[in-house]
């Protein structure tokens, strides 16, 4: 996890909130429907099981979750630290963890350093990864983990966290999936924090949102940028931002995605 390497100033890895925002983004019945499984298992199998099963059908089969920086409570037992539930051919998943590669994984590595999603080639290119470094993407590659990508998740207290989702096949770009793969894997690092965390009141938490919050957060979860939230409700961009922003705080969300998640979670719309 530690790494003497430091980052470039600017890199294509890093892109801007203009590029994300123009990126397709999974229709809503996708959101939804994968929020709305979630909510009803309070198994971390099942959940990932759930996940995988998304990522499948984007391509993506090959799935790892970890918990980088602490010790996450809720893991399935047969993966040691920093994998909270992994799903990778066996030969390599044996091969990873008897060699302890989590230690120079330059996923595992990076990922704390960066703040957005990143294709594994686009890592190897921008970044001077040591030898051992590329014989673990080498590896990995050969093992059938293809055209990778990851999507760090911070959390509170520094807590960093990571969804990575890989292709066996040749023929497929995480480039045209990267907005579906990247919503995935916010829902399900929400979902987790719910089963990991419940509420110690034996309640759900109240969160009261205004009716102008409310309606932002909807056009949000309908993929909407603030833009064009701002053009259907006929108020300014500024404005738009003010109230996601509003309602972000009030759930307890860092990203939109995640805030989506959350409201739908607790029914606040």
């Amino acid at each position: 996890m530690e790494s003497n390497l430091a980052p470039p100033e600017t890199s294509a890895i890093e892109r801007s909130d203009t590029d994300h925002d123009r990126r397709p983004q999974p229709p809503i019945k996708d959101r939804f429907s994968f929020t709305e499984c979630a909510k009803q298992t309070h198994s971390l199998r099942a959940l990932f099981e759930l996940l995988v099963n998304c990522a499948t059908e984007e391509g993506f089969g090959e799935v790892a979750y970890g918990a980088l920086n602490f010790v996450e409570p809720l893991r399935l037992a047969e993966y040691p630290p920093p994998t909270v539930a992994v799903k990778w051919p066996p030969d390599w998943c044996e091969r990873y963890f008897k060699h302890k590669y989590h230690t120079i994984d330059p996923v595992v590595r990076r990922t704390p350093m960066l703040l957005r999603p990143f294709l594994w080639d686009q890592l190897a290119n921008h970044y001077p990864l040591q030898p051992d470094e590329r014989r673990v993407l080498d590896e990995a590659r050969e093992a059938g983990l293809k055209h990778g990508m990851s999507v760090p998740l911070f959390g509170p207290l520094g807590r960093v966290s990571v969804v990575s989702f890989a292709s066996p096949s040749d023929d497929v770009d995480p480039q045209d999936r990267f907005g579906h793969l990247n919503a995935l894997a916010s829902l399900f690092h929400t979902a987790h924090g719910e089963i990991a965390r419940p509420c110690n009141n034996g309640g759900e938490k109240k969160v009261a949102l205004s009716q102008r919050e409310i309606t932002c957060m909807r056009w949000v979860a309908e993929g909407k940028s603030s833009w064009e939230i701002g053009v259907i409700l006929e108020i300014s961009l500024n404005t738009v931002n003010f109230h996601i922003k509003n309602a972000m705080r009030k759930l307890g969300a860092t990203t939109r995605i995640q805030a989506v998640a959350i409201a739908i979670r607790l029914n606040v719309f």
